[in-house]
């Protein structure tokens, strides 16, 4: 992940996970099975996308800004890339320019051949682990965090590569999943929490690592397993082979790979991510349901909830906003006169169904509020009677330091405001979040331990699972760089 939390403004009022892995072992077709793979997860990142194959001889790299289907559909891109070994990443970033030099997989030669890796999460000891690099001579060319863990194998005494690997991962911190390939391998990596996610799949002779099953869907492989906490898994002529090098400890992945980043259709505990989001919103009615005439979710993120709870609540759904699909982050940029309209652009109203209604607007999470203001207002001009806002999550009151992009502590609605003030904030007559323990039971069917929680859910308890050291430290980002980021080579 790129070390600029501390650099860049968030300038959504969603969460967004920053990255997207695929690999592929023993395919004729393997760049192009890399692409199909990060195609199904391009929600996990938009702004970078990037290929490297291994032909038995040579290495072979293609990075591009933007999206997957612009560049990777080309047939002359995929010549570029022959072999029966690829691994690819899809790369999510908070403004506009982004650098080449940046995008995954990362490509390294080293003592014992040639190394790339694709990495989805966040390092929390990534300054510190750089700052000691950097000082015993190691040379950054980026500055991702990603390098870190390149430049700690690179350095390892070890002999073989899988012990080499081991060594650096005692040595990093944080959510992460990896997917590395070298001249005889490909392996997959999550780290001793399994915060972040990875899946093994298998197409006829040929095994895939992928951050969610939607992307073994998309080229007809069959899920096999995720990848456990802490588990490294190696593929090596055909055979699967695995090492748990940490103590063993239970997992703890991330809630909202439940509550929202993974896609609906994605397998999580061999259950559908859709699944467990009306569940949620079947809680969420139980716990705050209203007097209303009608459900209308904020789409597409709240719509399974929004499901959930109008069964529950044996209440009318009606898609009361429609989005528009075909405005994204390469949308032309607006005049001032344009920009004005905010939400509009993405989002408009069915005046004649909201129109005299009281309505329960359903969302998956409240962010900033921004958006959510912008929308009740939006409902209000349609001539809504009423509208409640219902939440399908606890309010979020801490920032992620895991590979989850999102605002500072105090850009968080939630963590400066009480419920009342959220309420007047964002306009509804009335606001209310789904409980803790109301997360948990509807996820799990299970109370939250709170000596050992079953999930990170640091993000509305504070309670961080690994520390985040860099923070913790007062470190400060400093220019990691003496190239522009704006430079592309």
């Amino acid at each position: 992940m790129i070390l600029k939390k501390k650099l860049k403004k968030f300038n959504s009022d969603k969460l967004r996970e920053e990255c997207g892995i695929f690999g592929i072992s023993n395919h004729a077709d393997a760049s192009a099975l890399v692409a199909l793979g990060l195609h199904a997860l391009q929600h996990r990142g938009q702004e970078g996308c990037g290929v490297v194959s291994f032909d038995g001889k040579n290495y072979h790299s293609e990075k591009r800004q933007g999206l997957v289907g612009d560049h990777f559909t080309d047939p002359e891109t995929l010549k570029k890339l022959p072999g029966e070994f690829a691994i690819g990443h899809n790369r999510y970033s908070t403004t506009g320019e982004t650098s080449l030099r940046n995008i995954q997989p990362f490509f390294a030669d080293l003592h014992m051949g040639g190394l790339s890796i694709a990495h989805n999460g966040n390092l929390t000891n990534a300054l510190v682990l750089r700052e000691s690099l950097v000082k015993s001579g190691a040379i950054f060319r980026t500055t991702s965090d990603t390098e870190t863990i390149v430049q700690l194998i690179a350095k390892s005494q070890r002999d073989k590569f899988i012990d080499k690997l081991i060594d650096t991962l005692f040595q990093i911190q944080g959510g992460y999943s990896l997917v590395l390939m070298t001249n005889k391998k490909l392996v997959g990596v999550r780290d001793p929490l399994g915060i972040r996610p990875l899946v093994i799949g298998k197409l006829k002779n040929s095994y895939i690592f992928a951050s969610e099953t939607c992307a073994l869907d998309i080229v007809g492989a069959k899920f096999i397993r995720e990848v456990e906490n802490g588990e490294v898994v190696i593929i090596e002529n055909e055979i699967i082979t695995s090492i748990k090098p940490f103590p063993k400890q239970k997992p703890r992945p991330c809630v909202f790979e439940y509550i929202y980043f993974a896609r609906p259709d994605s397998l999580i505990n061999n259950k559908c991510a859709y699944e467990y989001r009306k569940c949620l919103g079947a809680k969420l009615a139980e716990e705050t349901d209203i007097d209303a005439d009608l459900i209308v979710p904020v789409p597409d993120s709240g719509v399974p909830a929004a499901l959930g709870y109008a069964e529950q609540s044996n209440k009318k759904f009606e898609l009361g906003l429609i989005r528009n699909h075909y405005v994204g982050r390469t949308f032309i940029e607006p005049t001032q006169s344009i920009r004005s309209l905010g939400v509009k652009l993405k989002l408009s109203s069915t005046r004649t169904i909201v129109n005299n209604k009281k309505v329960i607007l359903i969302d998956d999470s409240l962010v900033r509020g921004t958006t959510c203001h912008k929308i009740v207002k939006m409902l209000y001009e349609s001539g809504a009677k009423e509208v409640h806002v219902r939440i399908a999550c606890p309010e979020i009151k801490y920032p992620d330091f895991y590979g989850v992009d999102m605002p500072t502590k105090e850009e968080l609605l939630a963590h400066k405001k009480s419920n009342k003030e959220m309420c007047e904030y964002i306009k509804a007559k009335s606001l209310k979040f789904l409980s803790l323990n109301g997360l948990y039971n509807a996820l799990i069917k299970e109370k939250r331990n709170s000596n050992y929680p079953q999930f990170s859910d640091h993000y509305f308890t504070g309670e961080y699972p690994i520390k985040p050291h860099d923070n913790l430290n007062g470190l400060k980002i400093k220019q990691l760089s003496l190239l522009s980021a704006k430079s592309n080579s």
